[in-house]
C-alpha cells in the first residue's frame, strides 16, 4: 500500500458526510469506501484486500473522526 493511495483513503475518509460513516454497518462501510477509492484509482484484486483489511482495522478511528465533526459542527 503505497503512502499515495493512505493518503487518497484519509481524505475520503474527511471530505466524507459524517452520517455515511456512521451509519454504514462495518461490512458495508468497508465496501463503500473501497468503491469510492476504486472509482478515484484503480485497484486490483490484492490490493483491494489489502485496503479492505486496514480499513477494518481503522472502523474505530474512522467513526470516531467522523462523530467529532458531527459535535464540532453541531
Amino acid at each position: 500500500m503505497s503512502p499515495l493511495m493512505l493518503r487518497q483513503l484519509w481524505s475520503l475518509v474527511e471530505t466524507t458526510q459524517s452520517q455515511i460513516l456512521l451509519n454504514l454497518d462495518d461490512t458495508t462501510l468497508v465496501q463503500w469506501l473501497l468503491k469510492q477509492l476504486t472509482a478515484q484509482r484503480s485497484i486490483n484484486r490484492d490490493e483491494a484486500v489489502i485496503f479492505s483489511t486496514y480499513i477494518q482495522s481503522r472502523l474505530p478511528l474512522i467513526r470516531d473522526l467522523a462523530g467529532s465533526r458531527i459535535v464540532v459542527h453541531s
